[in-house]
């Protein structure tokens, strides 16, 4: 699957944490969520995870979180 967003790709070292926190809630991982360093490529993974959880079962895996939550 290749997925591109023009306006927030960027080239990521995947040796370093990375610290740019952004994307919809819906598709971030735990680590994004609680605004903890994160290896960019896991993070990316879990976001085409839920993708295709979408896409197979057609509802999201989990209901969004607020800044409550967090």
């Amino acid at each position: 699957m290749k997925i591109i967003d023009f306006g927030f790709s960027v080239y990521l070292d995947y040796i370093y944490k990375e610290r740019l926190f952004c994307g919809t809630k819906l598709y971030m991982s735990p680590e994004l969520l609680i605004k903890k360093p994160y290896y960019p490529g896991p993070a990316d993974i879990w976001a085409l995870g839920v993708m295709m959880y979408i896409l197979i079962c057609g509802k999201f895996p989990y209901k969004a979180v607020s800044k409550k939550d967090i």
